[in-house]
Parts: C-alpha cells; sequence; structure tokens
C-alpha cells in the first residue's frame, strides 16, 4: 500500500517515553504515526524497547510520559480490554481447558454477543486460516502451527481494526514460519486491517510490511518501507542490521556532495556514497553488500572498483553459492552469487579481483 500517516494518523504515539524505574528510559521520545491498513514491523534487537512501545500501544505498559492515540482518541487511560484491539503471542495463550470454538467464543462473549453471531463469526474466523475442520479440538491437539492458526483467528473474530502482534512466529520452524508470513500478509491486504508487529528477525519484516521502524537503544533509527532500509539505510547500525554487509574501515578523504572518496586502513582509494559522514579525516566504515559484489571481470559495471582478494573459504548453500575473502585486510569480506549452471567455482587459496559499482558502496558513520 502507498502509506500517508502524516494525514488522519490511525495509530500516533507523541513524544512517548517509557521508565521502569524512574531514571533510565526503555523508550526514549517515540514520535510515530500509523496510517490505516498500514503493516507496520517494529524491529530490533532484544531490549531496544519494541516490545514495550507495543505492549504501551495494547494497554499492557503505561507510558511514563506522552501520549498515544488510536483513531483520534487518547486512549493512554483507556483499559486493554476497551481499546477493541486484537492481539497475537508468541506463545498462542490459548485457553487449554477449552475447544478451538470455545476459544475464539470468548473474546465475542465478552463484547455480548449473541449465539448465532458468535457462530457465524466463529466459522468465518476458521475459514480465514483455513482451520474450519478444527472447532471442537483443543489447543493440545493441535501443532504449533495450527495453534498459530487459531491464535490468530481468535485476534481477527471480533473485526478489530488494529491487530497487534507480538513475535508471533518465532516458535516455528524455518518453513513454516516463512508459509506463515505469506498467510499473515495475504489477510492483512484482504481484510484491511492495520497490522503492528514486532520482530527480531529482519527477512520477516522485510518481507510483511508496508514500512519498518528500525530501533535501537529505545529509539527508531530509521522509518521507511523495506527496500529503502536495505538499499538506502541512514546509520551503520541499520546497514549492518538489516541484512548482511562487508564492512571495510578507513577514513575520509575527499567529499563532495553525493560522493566521497575514502582511504582503506590498507592504502586503497575507493569512491562511495557518504552517510552520517560529512568531513575530511572522519572515520568511516566502506558498506558493501555480498551480492553487488563481482568477481567476474566481463560482469563488472563500468566504473566499477577492483580490490585483490584471497579466496578463504567457499560455502555451498544450495541456491546460493557464499564465498569468505580476505580483502584489504579484512578476512571476512563475503561474495554471494547464485547457483547457476556453468557458475564459476572459486577454490580456497586462489588470488582474484573482486569488483563494485561505486554507488554500490556507502561510506557510513564509524560506529
Amino acid at each position: 500500500m502507498t502509506v500517508d500517516p502524516k494525514n488522519d494518523a490511525f495509530v500516533a504515539f507523541e513524544h512517548v517515553q517509557k521508565s521502569y524505574d524512574g531514571v533510565s528510559l526503555v523508550v526514549k521520545d517515540l514520535n510515530l504515526n500509523i496510517a490505516k491498513g498500514e503493516f507496520l514491523t517494529m524491529l530490533g534487537p532484544s531490549g531496544s524497547g519494541k516490545t514495550t512501545c507495543l505492549m504501551m500501544l495494547a494497554g499492557f505498559e503505561t507510558a511514563t510520559h506522552g501520549e498515544i492515540r488510536l483513531d483520534g482518541r487518547p486512549i493512554n487511560q483507556v483499559p486493554p480490554h476497551k481499546r477493541g484491539i486484537g492481539m497475537v503471542f508468541q506463545n498462542y495463550a490459548l485457553f487449554p481447558h477449552m475447544t478451538v470454538g470455545e476459544n475464539l467464543s470468548f473474546p465475542l462473549e465478552v463484547r455480548g454477543m449473541g449465539k448465532d453471531e458468535r457462530e457465524t463469526r466463529i466459522r468465518r474466523a476458521l475459514d480465514m486460516v483455513q482451520m474450519g475442520a478444527f472447532s471442537n479440538r483443543r489447543p493440545a491437539q493441535l501443532s504449533g502451527g495450527q495453534q498459530q492458526r487459531i491464535a490468530l483467528a481468535r485476534a481477527l473474530v471480533f473485526d478489530p481494526t488494529l491487530v497487534l502482534m507480538d513475535e508471533p512466529l518465532g516458535a516455528l520452524d524455518k518453513q513454516l514460519r516463512e508459509h506463515m508470513q505469506l498467510e499473515i500478509k495475504h489477510l492483512h491486504e484482504s481484510l484491511g486491517i492495520t497490522v503492528v508487529y514486532v520482530t527480531h528477525d529482519q527477512g520477516e519484516a522485510l518481507t510483511m510490511s508496508d514500512r519498518v521502524a528500525v530501533f535501537n537503544d529505545g529509539r527508531i533509527q530509521q522509518l521507511a518501507p523495506p527496500a529503502d532500509l536495505y538499499e538506502r539505510p541512514d546509520n551503520s547500525f541499520v546497514a549492518q542490521f538489516i541484512g548482511e554487509n562487508n564492512k571495510l574501515p578507513g577514513t575520509i578523504e575527499e567529499i563532495n556532495g553525493a560522493k566521497a572518496r575514502v582511504r582503506l586502513t590498507t592504502g586503497e582509494l575507493i569512491d562511495a556514497t557518504p552517510v552520517n559522514v560529512t568531513q575530511k579525516g572522519e572515520k568511516t566504515v566502506v558498506s558493501i553488500r555480498p551480492e553487488r559484489v563481482e568477481f567476474k571481470p566481463e560482469l563488472m559495471p563500468p566504473g566499477a572498483l577492483t580490490l585483490d582478494a584471497d579466496v578463504l573459504e567457499v560455502i555451498y548453500m544450495g541456491d546460493i553459492l557464499r564465498t569468505r575473502m580476505r580483502v584489504a585486510g579484512t578476512d571476512d569480506f563475503v561474495v554471494k552469487c547464485r547457483n547457476t549452471l556453468g557458475q564459476t567455482r572459486l577454490t580456497p587459496g586462489g588470488r582474484i579481483k573482486v569488483g563494485w559499482h561505486p554507488e554500490d558502496a556507502r561510506a557510513l558513520d564509524a560506529p
């Protein structure tokens, strides 16, 4: 979807702070607008503040300072059960003594719905997650993936306009997790609901989201669509947290608008796009994505930078060949290429040249 959260923000955090001890802030002056119908993911390492933000929106935590609004109304003092928000947890939080149908009926009973309407909604919600035949089973009779589907159905059964998801796929195996990512995304698109999703899994965030808020140390480091985060990180933290990166340390030799010349610690001069660096003599780390590096001379783009590389290790990963090299004194420089018919196989101990287009290199603030 096209996101314009500035106008009529459906969810708004305004100068929100959270402290548990009155001294240190877990969330620091959060300002965030989420548009109606948007799928926004809060992404970050453990302790970055993302889950605390979600819990404040749900009403399970109270903001120390600032205001949270939902559809234009302040909700700081509104108890969780009166916010009309659907919630999906990592541990499913299903009632073990109830059947699937009874689990889904519970939030409807709390809202005073009649039996006929409850049954209609339960059938519809179970059909949404392809679990219509499981209404009479108990959670213990279901697999992890099935339980997660039921938890999702329970969050959707009362037609909430906002659904919060806290690491909902964390307990699933890789294949099922990837399948559920697409299912949740398709449900979001078909129902038009607003989703706020918390994860520490960068691949999950990039796959599912309209926008991603990258958290670290209680602050949003960058808020952008997935492609912008990956291709145009705002700082060194985002570049290293989102995807895999090669890092070559150096010093800014010259800077002119959108172009910087960097002298690497081993003496080579290379060009890069400056990000969060502004002056000559500043320490920097040049970042290049592994898939943007080429080692076949005939495939290197015009104007490509080339450096000598010693092949240290070749790892077969099925669809990808991952080669670790020593480049400019760095032993963990990685090149990724597709495993296609006729693909050149490198041999450990060999010496080659690697190259990339200057536009694919970012001169970032040194961490």
